[in-house]
């Protein structure tokens, strides 16, 4: 079998089983387990996958920078934010992450809604704007403009002084293996900092990010209270997250 063809097989293999294990595929092929890690290797160089211990996962494409995600699952993404908008109660202090799914959930929240954001993105903070009883603090540090959020060691200093009811926490991979995923260590960093300071950390995952994995761990789902997403409760990747799962209509 040639290079490419089994580049070809391999990306087909992400797609419909979720995962390659090397060994396991290396045996149905008749080929050398190190052959497949080296082509894994290859994908992963170029960005089509992501390796783990023992083969690979499909990347995530949550990874683009801001501007890009976007666009990307723009409805999937609206229907997570209603489902954790309805998360955050009159009241309550709720801590919001960056990327434009947690964008689309200050655009769900009531206009009325009495309650304190805290966040580390300018952009969330600045879409609280014309919601007068929502208070908002606003956590500096240097900005990561791949996201939009601040992070680092004054960031994450600032974190440790919060106590709030919920975190809704932005990923760019929920993999039942895996776990949490993201792309920036310093990112990951943060998004544990703040998960440390709520009582309940629930998960937004539209379903691209279903199934997929990034290079950094943010936390164990044992850890977490829920996933909220749009993913099909039908999923097998769904069924075998171990945590509860809100599925957003």
């Amino acid at each position: 079998m040639l290079a490419a063809q089994r580049r070809d097989l391999l990306l087909e293999r992400l797609r419909t089983d979720g995962r390659i294990i090397a060994k396991v595929l290396a045996a149905e092929l008749g080929l050398s387990e190190d052959s497949i890690r080296r082509d894994l290797r290859d994908l992963a160089a170029a960005g089509l996958c992501q390796r783990v211990y023992g083969g690979a996962l499909p990347v995530s494409p949550a990874i683009a920078d801001y501007a890009a995600r976007q666009d990307v699952e723009v409805p999937g993404k609206q229907r997570v934010a209603v489902a954790a908008a309805a998360l955050i109660e009159p009241g309550s202090t709720a801590i919001l992450d960056g990327g434009t799914t947690a964008l689309a959930v200050v655009h769900a929240l009531p206009v009325d809604l009495r309650a304190t954001v805290v966040t580390h993105s300018p952009t969330v903070a600045s879409a609280l704007v014309d919601h007068q009883d929502v208070e908002v603090y606003l956590i500096g540090g240097r900005l990561f403009k791949h996201s939009m959020v601040a992070c680092g060691a004054a960031a994450v200093e600032a974190a440790r002084g919060l106590h709030a009811d919920l975190f809704l926490l932005g990923v760019t991979g929920v993999h039942p293996e895996a776990g949490l995923t993201t792309g920036d260590a310093d990112e990951a960093a943060m998004k544990r900092a703040l998960a440390h300071q709520a009582a309940d950390t629930y998960v937004l995952a539209s379903s691209e990010k279903i199934g997929a994995a990034s290079r950094f761990a943010v936390l164990p789902l044992t850890e977490v209270a829920g996933v909220v997403t749009d993913a099909s409760a039908d999923n097998p990747t769904v069924r075998a997250l171990d945590v509860p799962v809100i599925h957003a209509p």
